[in-house]
Protein backbone atom coordinates (compact mmCIF):
# COMPACT_ATOMS: atom_id res chain seq x y z
CA UNK A 1 0.00 0.00 0.00
CA UNK A 2 1.28 3.68 -0.82
CA UNK A 3 0.53 7.05 0.76
CA UNK A 4 0.80 10.29 -1.36
CA UNK A 5 1.12 13.70 -0.43
CA UNK A 6 2.69 16.38 1.87
CA UNK A 7 4.66 14.46 4.20
CA UNK A 8 5.91 15.93 7.66
CA UNK A 9 8.68 14.98 9.15
CA UNK A 10 8.45 16.74 12.56
CA UNK A 11 12.31 16.16 14.23
CA UNK A 12 13.52 17.77 11.26
CA UNK A 13 11.06 20.01 10.72
CA UNK A 14 10.41 19.35 6.95
CA UNK A 15 7.65 18.98 4.47
CA UNK A 16 8.18 17.29 1.46
CA UNK A 17 6.05 15.88 -1.53
CA UNK A 18 6.40 12.07 -1.56
CA UNK A 19 5.23 8.33 -1.02
CA UNK A 20 5.28 6.28 1.73
CA UNK A 21 5.10 2.39 1.58
CA UNK A 22 3.42 -0.04 3.91
CA UNK A 23 3.59 -3.43 4.23
CA UNK A 24 2.46 -6.16 6.89
CA UNK A 25 1.54 -2.70 8.91
CA UNK A 26 5.01 -1.51 8.76
CA UNK A 27 6.76 1.85 6.85
CA UNK A 28 9.24 0.01 4.62
CA UNK A 29 10.07 3.36 2.73
CA UNK A 30 9.33 7.38 2.51
CA UNK A 31 10.64 8.53 -0.54
CA UNK A 32 10.28 11.99 -2.28
CA UNK A 33 8.13 12.27 -5.37
CA UNK A 34 5.97 14.71 -6.89
CA UNK A 35 2.67 13.91 -6.66
CA UNK A 36 -0.57 15.54 -7.47
CA UNK A 37 -2.40 15.08 -3.43
CA UNK A 38 -1.95 18.33 -1.66
CA UNK A 39 -2.93 16.67 1.38
CA UNK A 40 -0.57 16.07 4.38
CA UNK A 41 0.70 12.88 5.78
CA UNK A 42 2.01 12.90 9.46
CA UNK A 43 2.19 10.82 12.66
CA UNK A 44 -1.27 10.28 14.70
CA UNK A 45 -2.19 12.09 17.96
CA UNK A 46 -1.63 10.88 21.03
CA UNK A 47 -4.03 11.49 24.21
CA UNK A 48 -0.93 12.44 26.90
CA UNK A 49 -3.62 11.27 29.73
CA UNK A 50 -7.05 10.37 29.74
CA UNK A 51 -9.82 8.65 32.04
CA UNK A 52 -12.05 6.74 28.95
CA UNK A 53 -14.42 6.07 31.90
CA UNK A 54 -15.05 9.98 31.49
CA UNK A 55 -16.57 9.28 28.09
CA UNK A 56 -19.18 7.45 29.71
CA UNK A 57 -18.23 4.89 26.65
CA UNK A 58 -16.16 2.26 27.30
CA UNK A 59 -12.88 1.79 25.26
CA UNK A 60 -13.77 0.24 21.88
CA UNK A 61 -16.90 2.93 21.93
CA UNK A 62 -14.57 5.20 22.57
CA UNK A 63 -12.45 4.35 20.09
CA UNK A 64 -14.53 4.53 16.90
CA UNK A 65 -14.45 8.30 17.11
CA UNK A 66 -11.20 9.21 18.66
CA UNK A 67 -10.38 8.01 15.23
CA UNK A 68 -12.16 10.20 13.16
CA UNK A 69 -10.39 12.85 14.61
CA UNK A 70 -6.69 11.29 13.91
CA UNK A 71 -6.00 10.15 17.14
CA UNK A 72 -4.80 6.46 17.17
CA UNK A 73 -3.19 6.34 20.88
CA UNK A 74 -4.06 6.95 24.16
CA UNK A 75 -2.24 7.04 27.63
CA UNK A 76 -5.31 6.09 29.56
CA UNK A 77 -5.85 5.60 33.81
CA UNK A 78 -8.34 3.47 34.75
CA UNK A 79 -8.46 5.09 37.88
CA UNK A 80 -12.12 5.56 37.71
CA UNK A 81 -13.11 1.87 37.34
CA UNK A 82 -10.72 0.69 39.48
CA UNK A 83 -12.22 2.74 42.52
CA UNK A 84 -15.43 0.83 41.47
CA UNK A 85 -13.93 -2.45 40.91
CA UNK A 86 -10.24 -2.74 41.46
CA UNK A 87 -8.30 -4.58 39.46
CA UNK A 88 -10.89 -6.64 37.76
CA UNK A 89 -12.15 -3.26 36.34
CA UNK A 90 -8.62 -2.32 35.07
CA UNK A 91 -8.83 -5.85 33.06
CA UNK A 92 -11.58 -5.40 31.94
CA UNK A 93 -10.95 -2.01 29.72
CA UNK A 94 -7.60 -3.64 28.61
CA UNK A 95 -9.52 -6.43 27.27
CA UNK A 96 -12.02 -3.94 25.90
CA UNK A 97 -9.56 -2.29 24.39
CA UNK A 98 -7.36 -4.49 22.58
CA UNK A 99 -10.50 -5.95 20.69
CA UNK A 100 -9.82 -3.15 18.75
CA UNK A 101 -6.83 -1.62 16.31
CA UNK A 102 -6.60 1.95 18.53
CA UNK A 103 -3.70 1.81 20.94
CA UNK A 104 -4.47 2.03 23.97
CA UNK A 105 -1.64 2.28 26.96
CA UNK A 106 -3.22 1.55 30.20
CA UNK A 107 -1.38 2.49 33.22
CA UNK A 108 -1.71 0.78 36.92
CA UNK A 109 -4.19 3.33 39.34
CA UNK A 110 -1.81 4.28 41.83
CA UNK A 111 -4.64 5.89 44.16
CA UNK A 112 -7.47 3.21 44.77
CA UNK A 113 -9.04 4.91 47.04
CA UNK A 114 -7.58 8.25 45.96
CA UNK A 115 -8.05 9.11 49.75
CA UNK A 116 -8.67 7.30 53.37
CA UNK A 117 -11.51 10.11 53.63
CA UNK A 118 -13.81 8.57 51.19
CA UNK A 119 -15.82 5.19 50.50
CA UNK A 120 -14.74 3.52 47.28
CA UNK A 121 -15.93 0.20 46.34
CA UNK A 122 -11.88 -1.16 46.22
CA UNK A 123 -8.65 -1.49 47.23
CA UNK A 124 -4.85 -1.51 45.07
CA UNK A 125 -2.56 -1.22 47.59
CA UNK A 126 1.45 -1.57 46.73
CA UNK A 127 1.12 -5.52 46.41
CA UNK A 128 -1.74 -5.50 43.98
CA UNK A 129 0.66 -2.64 42.38
CA UNK A 130 3.41 -4.61 42.14
CA UNK A 131 1.20 -7.43 40.12
CA UNK A 132 0.30 -4.87 37.68
CA UNK A 133 3.25 -3.11 37.05
CA UNK A 134 4.85 -7.27 35.71
CA UNK A 135 1.99 -7.19 33.30
CA UNK A 136 3.01 -5.94 29.81
CA UNK A 137 0.32 -4.51 29.10
CA UNK A 138 0.28 -1.62 32.00
CA UNK A 139 2.90 1.13 30.48
CA UNK A 140 3.48 3.45 33.48
CA UNK A 141 2.38 3.85 37.21
CA UNK A 142 -1.09 6.37 36.60
CA UNK A 143 -1.31 10.19 38.60
CA UNK A 144 0.05 10.30 41.72
CA UNK A 145 -2.82 11.87 43.25
CA UNK A 146 -1.90 11.51 47.03
CA UNK A 147 1.23 14.39 46.63
CA UNK A 148 1.33 14.71 50.65
CA UNK A 149 1.95 11.12 50.90
CA UNK A 150 4.88 11.63 48.35
CA UNK A 151 5.90 14.57 50.38
CA UNK A 152 5.68 13.43 53.85
CA UNK A 153 7.13 9.58 53.07
CA UNK A 154 4.07 7.73 53.35
CA UNK A 155 5.58 4.05 52.92
CA UNK A 156 2.85 2.71 51.24
CA UNK A 157 3.12 5.46 48.83
CA UNK A 158 7.03 4.94 48.10
CA UNK A 159 6.19 1.43 47.85
CA UNK A 160 3.65 2.17 44.77
CA UNK A 161 6.40 4.44 43.18
CA UNK A 162 9.57 2.41 43.47
CA UNK A 163 7.37 -0.45 42.25
CA UNK A 164 7.07 1.51 39.08
CA UNK A 165 10.83 2.47 38.76
CA UNK A 166 11.72 -1.35 39.19
CA UNK A 167 10.25 -2.26 36.44
CA UNK A 168 11.17 0.90 34.58
CA UNK A 169 7.53 2.39 34.00
CA UNK A 170 7.26 6.03 33.84
CA UNK A 171 5.48 7.51 37.10
CA UNK A 172 2.59 10.53 36.55
CA UNK A 173 2.03 12.89 38.79
CA UNK A 174 -1.07 15.22 39.73
CA UNK A 175 0.26 17.62 41.97
CA UNK A 176 -2.38 20.92 41.29
CA UNK A 177 -0.34 24.05 42.57
CA UNK A 178 2.16 22.47 44.53
CA UNK A 179 5.32 25.00 43.90
CA UNK A 180 8.91 25.59 45.73
CA UNK A 181 10.42 22.67 48.26
CA UNK A 182 7.54 20.33 48.13
CA UNK A 183 7.59 20.51 44.22
CA UNK A 184 11.28 19.42 44.48
CA UNK A 185 10.74 16.88 46.25
CA UNK A 186 7.36 15.50 45.36
CA UNK A 187 9.79 15.29 42.04
CA UNK A 188 12.72 13.59 43.03
CA UNK A 189 10.31 10.70 44.54
CA UNK A 190 10.90 10.12 40.85
CA UNK A 191 7.39 11.36 39.47
CA UNK A 192 8.34 12.92 35.39
CA UNK A 193 4.72 14.46 34.38
CA UNK A 194 1.91 16.78 35.39
CA UNK A 195 -1.45 17.69 33.97
CA UNK A 196 -2.43 20.16 36.50
CA UNK A 197 -0.68 23.11 36.35
CA UNK A 198 -3.50 25.42 35.90
CA UNK A 199 -1.24 29.02 35.97
CA UNK A 200 1.51 29.65 33.50
CA UNK A 201 4.21 30.32 36.70
CA UNK A 202 3.08 26.62 38.13
CA UNK A 203 3.95 25.26 34.57
CA UNK A 204 7.07 27.49 34.19
CA UNK A 205 8.50 26.34 37.34
CA UNK A 206 7.43 22.69 36.85
CA UNK A 207 9.28 22.53 33.73
CA UNK A 208 12.35 23.99 35.07
CA UNK A 209 12.44 21.70 37.92
CA UNK A 210 12.64 18.99 34.73
CA UNK A 211 8.90 17.66 35.10
CA UNK A 212 6.95 17.30 31.92
CA UNK A 213 3.80 19.10 31.79
CA UNK A 214 0.90 18.03 29.53
CA UNK A 215 -1.61 20.88 28.87
CA UNK A 216 -4.79 19.74 29.75
CA UNK A 217 -8.24 20.92 27.98
CA UNK A 218 -11.42 18.87 29.02
CA UNK A 219 -14.80 19.28 29.30
CA UNK A 220 -14.64 20.31 32.48
CA UNK A 221 -10.62 21.39 33.09
CA UNK A 222 -9.44 23.83 30.89
CA UNK A 223 -5.92 24.93 31.17
CA UNK A 224 -4.73 25.64 27.20
CA UNK A 225 -5.06 29.61 27.74
CA UNK A 226 -3.26 29.57 30.57
CA UNK A 227 -0.42 27.01 29.68
CA UNK A 228 -0.39 27.10 25.72
CA UNK A 229 2.50 30.23 25.33
CA UNK A 230 5.05 28.17 27.40
CA UNK A 231 4.97 25.88 24.05
CA UNK A 232 6.96 28.58 22.37
CA UNK A 233 10.05 27.37 24.13
CA UNK A 234 9.48 24.41 26.04
CA UNK A 235 7.69 21.93 23.61
CA UNK A 236 10.07 19.51 23.86
CA UNK A 237 9.03 18.68 27.69
CA UNK A 238 4.96 19.12 27.09
CA UNK A 239 2.08 17.11 25.67
CA UNK A 240 -1.58 17.54 25.53
CA UNK A 241 -4.18 15.64 26.92
CA UNK A 242 -7.98 16.16 27.60
CA UNK A 243 -8.10 14.24 31.07
CA UNK A 244 -11.95 14.08 30.69
CA UNK A 245 -13.60 14.54 27.81
CA UNK A 246 -17.82 13.78 27.74
CA UNK A 247 -19.38 12.26 24.65
CA UNK A 248 -20.87 15.72 23.72
CA UNK A 249 -17.42 17.21 23.34
CA UNK A 250 -16.00 13.83 22.04
CA UNK A 251 -18.06 13.76 19.18
CA UNK A 252 -16.87 17.04 18.13
CA UNK A 253 -13.36 16.95 18.04
CA UNK A 254 -10.16 15.52 20.52
CA UNK A 255 -6.66 16.10 20.30
CA UNK A 256 -7.28 17.65 16.98
CA UNK A 257 -9.07 21.00 18.22
CA UNK A 258 -5.65 21.36 20.89
CA UNK A 259 -3.35 21.48 16.89
CA UNK A 260 -5.66 23.79 15.78
CA UNK A 261 -5.83 26.31 18.43
CA UNK A 262 -2.25 26.77 19.43
CA UNK A 263 -1.36 27.19 15.10
CA UNK A 264 -3.95 29.72 15.47
CA UNK A 265 -2.19 31.52 17.97
CA UNK A 266 1.22 31.75 16.02
CA UNK A 267 2.92 28.88 17.57
CA UNK A 268 5.22 27.06 14.98
CA UNK A 269 3.26 23.83 13.36
CA UNK A 270 6.41 21.61 14.41
CA UNK A 271 6.63 22.40 17.55
CA UNK A 272 2.41 21.76 17.93
CA UNK A 273 2.65 18.54 16.66
CA UNK A 274 5.81 17.61 19.02
CA UNK A 275 3.58 17.74 21.52
CA UNK A 276 0.58 16.43 19.79
CA UNK A 277 2.77 13.55 18.18
CA UNK A 278 5.97 12.84 19.22
CA UNK A 279 6.72 13.63 22.98
CA UNK A 280 3.83 11.07 24.21
CA UNK A 281 5.43 8.58 22.64
CA UNK A 282 9.04 9.21 23.58
CA UNK A 283 8.19 9.73 26.89
CA UNK A 284 5.83 6.41 27.60
CA UNK A 285 8.08 4.09 25.40
CA UNK A 286 4.85 3.59 23.17
CA UNK A 287 4.07 1.22 20.92
CA UNK A 288 3.51 3.92 18.35
CA UNK A 289 5.17 4.96 14.81
CA UNK A 290 6.65 8.35 14.32
CA UNK A 291 6.54 8.20 10.46
CA UNK A 292 10.05 6.94 10.18
CA UNK A 293 10.77 3.65 7.67
CA UNK A 294 10.24 0.55 10.21
CA UNK A 295 7.86 2.08 12.37
CA UNK A 296 3.99 1.02 12.48
CA UNK A 297 1.94 2.83 10.51
CA UNK A 298 0.29 4.76 12.56
CA UNK A 299 -0.38 8.03 10.63
CA UNK A 300 -3.16 10.16 9.77
CA UNK A 301 -3.70 11.94 6.35
CA UNK A 302 -5.21 15.48 7.06
CA UNK A 303 -6.78 18.64 4.78
CA UNK A 304 -4.21 20.81 5.75
CA UNK A 305 -2.06 22.32 8.60
CA UNK A 306 -4.71 24.61 9.74
CA UNK A 307 -7.71 23.07 10.83
CA UNK A 308 -6.47 19.56 11.27
CA UNK A 309 -9.62 17.50 9.49
CA UNK A 310 -8.97 14.25 9.19
CA UNK A 311 -9.56 12.47 6.07
CA UNK A 312 -8.16 8.90 6.86
CA UNK A 313 -6.88 7.81 9.84
CA UNK A 314 -4.22 3.95 9.82
CA UNK A 315 -3.28 2.23 12.57
CA UNK A 316 -0.69 -0.34 12.10
CA UNK A 317 -1.64 -0.22 8.68
CA UNK A 318 -5.10 -0.78 8.85
CA UNK A 319 -7.11 1.78 7.55
CA UNK A 320 -9.57 2.53 10.38
CA UNK A 321 -11.08 5.94 9.05
CA UNK A 322 -12.02 7.01 6.09
CA UNK A 323 -13.60 10.15 4.86
CA UNK A 324 -16.43 10.47 7.88
CA UNK A 325 -16.92 6.64 8.17
CA UNK A 326 -15.09 4.86 11.25
CA UNK A 327 -13.82 1.25 10.34
CA UNK A 328 -13.70 -0.02 14.10
CA UNK A 329 -16.29 -2.80 14.73
CA UNK A 330 -18.59 -3.31 17.78
CA UNK A 331 -17.42 -5.79 20.50
CA UNK A 332 -19.20 -7.50 22.57
CA UNK A 333 -18.87 -7.63 26.82
CA UNK A 334 -20.52 -8.23 29.90
CA UNK A 335 -22.00 -5.26 32.15
CA UNK A 336 -19.84 -5.14 35.42
CA UNK A 337 -21.31 -3.18 38.76
CA UNK A 338 -20.81 -2.54 42.47
CA UNK A 339 -23.97 -0.79 43.18
CA UNK A 340 -25.27 -1.85 46.92
CA UNK A 341 -27.77 0.87 48.30
CA UNK A 342 -31.10 0.77 48.77
CA UNK A 343 -33.25 3.67 48.17
CA UNK A 344 -33.64 6.99 50.63
CA UNK A 345 -36.56 8.92 52.25
CA UNK A 346 -36.57 12.70 51.73
CA UNK A 347 -35.69 13.34 55.74
CA UNK A 348 -32.17 11.30 55.06
CA UNK A 349 -31.18 15.18 53.16
CA UNK A 350 -32.35 16.87 56.24
CA UNK A 351 -29.38 19.05 58.06
CA UNK A 352 -30.63 20.10 61.31
CA UNK A 353 -28.92 23.55 62.42
CA UNK A 354 -29.53 26.73 64.04
CA UNK A 355 -26.16 28.10 62.60
CA UNK A 356 -26.37 31.84 61.38
CA UNK A 357 -23.51 31.43 58.11
CA UNK A 358 -22.36 28.55 56.98
CA UNK A 359 -19.24 27.40 54.63
CA UNK A 360 -19.96 26.92 51.17
CA UNK A 361 -18.33 25.33 48.32
CA UNK A 362 -18.18 27.80 45.51
CA UNK A 363 -17.85 26.13 42.06
CA UNK A 364 -15.91 27.40 39.75
CA UNK A 365 -16.85 27.03 35.68
CA UNK A 366 -14.23 25.78 33.79
CA UNK A 367 -11.82 24.52 36.75
CA UNK A 368 -11.36 21.43 38.83
CA UNK A 369 -10.57 24.08 41.91
CA UNK A 370 -12.99 25.06 44.14
CA UNK A 371 -12.99 28.05 46.85
CA UNK A 372 -14.05 28.41 50.02
CA UNK A 373 -16.68 31.38 51.23
CA UNK A 374 -19.05 32.15 54.08
CA UNK A 375 -22.59 32.62 53.01
CA UNK A 376 -25.54 32.98 55.55
CA UNK A 377 -27.44 30.36 56.50
CA UNK A 378 -31.22 29.91 55.33
CA UNK A 379 -33.44 27.79 57.93
CA UNK A 380 -36.68 25.98 57.63
CA UNK A 381 -38.24 23.95 60.11
CA UNK A 382 -34.98 23.55 61.84
CA UNK A 383 -33.44 22.78 58.43
CA UNK A 384 -30.35 23.69 56.75
CA UNK A 385 -31.81 24.25 52.93
CA UNK A 386 -31.47 25.84 49.08
CA UNK A 387 -31.66 29.16 48.67
CA UNK A 388 -31.86 29.69 45.05
CA UNK A 389 -32.08 33.66 45.00
CA UNK A 390 -28.42 33.92 46.68
CA UNK A 391 -28.07 30.41 44.60
CA UNK A 392 -26.63 28.60 47.53
CA UNK A 393 -27.96 24.96 46.77
CA UNK A 394 -27.67 22.10 49.04
CA UNK A 395 -25.74 19.27 47.77
CA UNK A 396 -25.65 15.40 48.93
CA UNK A 397 -22.78 12.37 48.37
CA UNK A 398 -24.72 9.22 48.84
CA UNK A 399 -22.73 5.95 50.03
CA UNK A 400 -23.41 3.85 46.49
CA UNK A 401 -21.50 0.49 48.10
CA UNK A 402 -23.53 0.01 51.40
CA UNK A 403 -26.60 1.80 53.02
CA UNK A 404 -24.67 4.48 55.20
CA UNK A 405 -25.70 8.10 56.33
CA UNK A 406 -25.71 10.52 53.48
CA UNK A 407 -23.37 13.73 53.78
CA UNK A 408 -24.48 17.16 53.05
CA UNK A 409 -23.16 20.34 52.10
CA UNK A 410 -23.88 23.53 50.13
CA UNK A 411 -22.80 24.77 46.64
CA UNK A 412 -23.07 28.27 44.85
CA UNK A 413 -23.05 28.63 41.42
CA UNK A 414 -24.90 25.65 39.88
CA UNK A 415 -27.52 28.45 39.64
CA UNK A 416 -30.37 25.91 39.88
CA UNK A 417 -33.99 27.38 40.06
CA UNK A 418 -36.21 24.32 39.71
CA UNK A 419 -35.31 20.24 40.77
CA UNK A 420 -32.34 18.70 41.05
CA UNK A 421 -29.35 16.97 39.10
CA UNK A 422 -27.47 14.09 40.58
CA UNK A 423 -24.85 11.40 38.76
CA UNK A 424 -23.19 8.70 39.91
CA UNK A 425 -19.94 9.84 38.50
CA UNK A 426 -18.40 11.51 41.34
CA UNK A 427 -14.66 11.03 41.07
CA UNK A 428 -12.85 9.42 42.63
CA UNK A 429 -15.01 6.73 44.22
CA UNK A 430 -17.85 7.53 42.33
CA UNK A 431 -20.73 7.65 44.93
CA UNK A 432 -23.64 9.71 43.96
CA UNK A 433 -23.41 13.32 43.55
CA UNK A 434 -26.32 15.32 44.11
CA UNK A 435 -27.80 19.23 44.25
CA UNK A 436 -30.84 20.60 44.22
CA UNK A 437 -33.36 23.17 45.14
CA UNK A 438 -35.46 21.23 47.94
CA UNK A 439 -34.82 18.11 49.39
CA UNK A 440 -37.77 16.66 48.13
CA UNK A 441 -36.15 17.03 44.24
CA UNK A 442 -32.86 15.84 45.97
CA UNK A 443 -34.40 12.55 47.02
CA UNK A 444 -36.03 11.67 43.95
CA UNK A 445 -33.08 12.17 41.98
CA UNK A 446 -31.41 10.07 43.79
CA UNK A 447 -33.22 7.53 44.08
CA UNK A 448 -33.43 7.67 40.29
CA UNK A 449 -30.20 6.56 40.48
CA UNK A 450 -30.30 3.91 42.56
CA UNK A 451 -33.03 2.22 40.39
CA UNK A 452 -30.98 2.31 37.79
CA UNK A 453 -27.80 1.14 39.36
CA UNK A 454 -26.08 4.41 38.26
CA UNK A 455 -26.02 6.94 35.85
CA UNK A 456 -27.17 10.92 35.54
CA UNK A 457 -30.13 12.24 35.56
CA UNK A 458 -32.07 15.80 36.07
CA UNK A 459 -35.36 16.04 37.76
CA UNK A 460 -38.11 18.94 37.80
CA UNK A 461 -41.96 18.98 39.20
CA UNK A 462 -43.33 17.13 35.81
CA UNK A 463 -40.18 15.63 34.28
CA UNK A 464 -37.45 13.19 34.88
CA UNK A 465 -34.57 12.41 32.52
CA UNK A 466 -32.14 9.77 33.44
CA UNK A 467 -28.96 8.59 31.14
CA UNK A 468 -28.43 4.81 32.38
CA UNK A 469 -24.83 3.97 33.05
CA UNK A 470 -24.38 0.49 33.65
CA UNK A 471 -21.05 -0.14 33.25
CA UNK A 472 -19.39 -0.06 36.62
CA UNK A 473 -22.31 3.00 37.20
CA UNK A 474 -20.03 5.32 35.28
CA UNK A 475 -20.24 3.98 31.65
CA UNK A 476 -22.83 3.59 28.98
CA UNK A 477 -22.90 0.22 26.99
CA UNK A 478 -24.27 2.10 24.31
CA UNK A 479 -22.11 3.93 21.23
CA UNK A 480 -21.34 7.13 21.46
CA UNK A 481 -23.43 8.76 18.87
CA UNK A 482 -26.71 7.49 21.05
CA UNK A 483 -24.93 8.34 24.70
CA UNK A 484 -23.69 11.81 23.15
CA UNK A 485 -27.38 12.56 21.95
CA UNK A 486 -29.24 11.57 25.32
CA UNK A 487 -26.09 13.26 27.59
CA UNK A 488 -26.93 16.37 25.40
CA UNK A 489 -30.09 16.49 26.06
CA UNK A 490 -29.67 15.92 29.70
CA UNK A 491 -26.76 18.69 30.07
CA UNK A 492 -29.72 20.93 28.05
CA UNK A 493 -32.32 20.47 30.70
CA UNK A 494 -30.23 21.16 33.51
CA UNK A 495 -29.21 24.45 31.59
CA UNK A 496 -33.59 24.43 31.19
CA UNK A 497 -33.69 24.10 35.58
CA UNK A 498 -31.11 27.08 35.58
CA UNK A 499 -27.93 26.15 35.85
CA UNK A 500 -25.12 28.58 33.92
CA UNK A 501 -22.43 26.38 33.74
CA UNK A 502 -20.89 24.78 30.60
CA UNK A 503 -20.69 21.53 31.76
CA UNK A 504 -22.45 21.15 34.68
CA UNK A 505 -22.27 17.80 35.15
CA UNK A 506 -18.67 17.35 34.55
CA UNK A 507 -18.45 19.86 36.80
CA UNK A 508 -20.91 18.09 39.79
CA UNK A 509 -18.60 14.50 39.32
CA UNK A 510 -15.98 16.87 40.31
CA UNK A 511 -17.34 17.99 43.88
CA UNK A 512 -16.43 15.29 45.31
CA UNK A 513 -12.79 15.03 44.39
CA UNK A 514 -10.98 15.82 47.82
CA UNK A 515 -7.54 15.61 46.35
CA UNK A 516 -8.19 19.24 44.65
CA UNK A 517 -8.44 22.13 46.92
CA UNK A 518 -10.24 23.90 48.17
CA UNK A 519 -13.37 22.35 49.37
CA UNK A 520 -15.27 19.44 48.19
CA UNK A 521 -17.38 17.06 49.76
CA UNK A 522 -16.91 13.28 50.09
CA UNK A 523 -19.43 10.49 51.41
CA UNK A 524 -18.06 11.51 54.68
CA UNK A 525 -18.42 14.40 55.32
CA UNK A 526 -17.04 18.22 53.97
CA UNK A 527 -13.66 18.03 53.38
CA UNK A 528 -10.88 20.83 53.32
CA UNK A 529 -8.47 19.85 50.86
CA UNK A 530 -5.56 22.55 51.43
CA UNK A 531 -5.22 21.00 55.17
CA UNK A 532 -6.41 17.57 53.92
CA UNK A 533 -8.99 17.39 56.52
CA UNK A 534 -12.79 17.18 57.51
CA UNK A 535 -14.62 20.65 58.09
CA UNK A 536 -17.87 21.66 59.46
CA UNK A 537 -20.81 23.35 57.31
CA UNK A 538 -21.53 25.91 60.05
CA UNK A 539 -19.05 28.75 60.76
Amino acid sequence: MKLRGNIIDIPNRKIFKGEITIEDGKIKSVNKKDCKENHYILPGFVDAHIHIESSMLVPSEFAKIAVKHGTVATVSDPHEIANVLGVEGVKFMIENGKNTPFKFNFGAPSCVPATSFESAGAVIDADAIKTLMANPDIKYLAEMMNYPGVIYNDAEVLKKIEWAKHYNKPVDGHAPGLRGDDLTKYISAGISTDHECFTYEEGLEKLQKGMKVIIREGSAAKNFEALIDLLNTHYEHMMFCSDDKHPDDLLLGHINQLCTRAVAKGIDVFKVLQAACVNPVRHYNLDVGLLKVGDTADCIVVEDLKDFKTLQTYIDGELVYDNGISKIKDVEFKNLNNFNTTKKEVSDFRLESNTKQIRVIECLDGELVTNEIIENATIKDGNLISNTVTDVLKMVVVNRYKNAKSSIAFIKNFGLKEGAIASSVGHDSHNIIAVGVSDEAICKAVNLLIENEGGICAVSKTKENVVALPVAGIMSDKDAETIGKQYSELDQMAKELGSKLHAPYMSLSFMALLVIPSLKLSDKGLFNGQKFQFTSVEV
